[in-house]
Formats: C-alpha cells, structure tokens, sequence
C-alpha cells in the first residue's frame, strides 16, 4: 500500500496531500533557508508536482531569491503565510520541495543529505553517519538507483 502524506499550514487554510515516498530529503543549512524559516534550516521532501494535490485552500505563489541564484517560488498559505513546498529554479514546477515541517507525521521523514553545512548553525551538530556536504553534491553519485530513475522520468528521459 502507498503511504499517503498529508500536511498543511499553521491556520488550517490550506491543506495537501501526496502519496509515495520522496525522491530525496534534503536538510538544507543555506543561509536563505534559515531566513526564509526563521531557523536553522529547512528540511525539503522533493516530490513529483503531479503527486501533490491540494486538498483545501489555494497557496500564494511568492518568488524569493536562493542560495543558487536561480530563485525559488514558494507556496505559502495566503492567510498565515506559512511555508508549504517550493519550486526551485533548476526542475521549475515539475517538482515540489514540500517543507516537511508542515506535514502532519513530521517525524517520520529524515533527511538524506545535509547540504550547505558551510553556513549552518555552530551549536547544531550534525550525527556522525549523516551525509553532509559544505554546499551540493554529485546527484549521480549519491542518489539511490530508484530516486535517478524517477529524476530522470521528471526530466523528460
């Protein structure tokens, strides 16, 4: 059975669902990220956009800048402003970073990869078996065979 997620904003305004697991998490330590979240990063659950249907609500579409310089567009929720996924710049809408803060079962997604560690919090640590990387990586390299497969399917390959 597909397990099928459900999140939404802090005022209940707007709610979503996906199914399936993510095609990769990221723990991003970016200093957008930590302004954008008021945090010390931001976990991102990337998904295919045909797998998220909005259930309630409609989002607010907000372009703000990245740590890559290709821009994001975030969608917020229109009445508490609270972040929900992203679109970034390199896949455009063809993928949604859902901010896994805002699912119902939070716990349950763990990051695969922290990124950006050159900027994150000095006092955060990062556990000793978590990949980690100062800034990206190599997506060949380090992404399971099944997540490539369906980047791939994304990219239209």
């Amino acid at each position: 059975m597909v397990k099928i997620w459900e999140g939404g904003c802090a005022c209940g305004g707007v709610r979503y669902r996906f199914d399936g697991p993510p095609i990769y998490v990221h723990a991003c330590h970016c200093t957008s990220c930590q302004v954008e979240t008021g945090g010390a990063f931001a976990m991102n659950a990337m998904i295919e956009s045909d797998r998220l249907r909005v259930e309630k609500g409609a989002p607010l579409m907000v372009d703000t800048p990245s740590e890559s310089g290709r821009g994001q567009v975030i969608a917020r929720c229109p009445r508490c402003f609270v972040a929900l996924w992203s679109h970034y710049g390199g896949l455009g809408d063809k993928a949604a970073f859902v901010r896994v803060g805002s699912l119902d079962d939070r716990a349950a997604i763990t990051p695969d990869m922290h990124i950006f560690t050159r900027s994150k919090a000095p006092w955060l640590e990062i556990p000793k078996d978590a990949k980690s990387v100062p800034v990206y990586y190599d997506t060949q390299a380090e992404w399971p065979a099944e997540s490539l497969a369906r980047l791939k399917a994304l990219l239209g390959g």
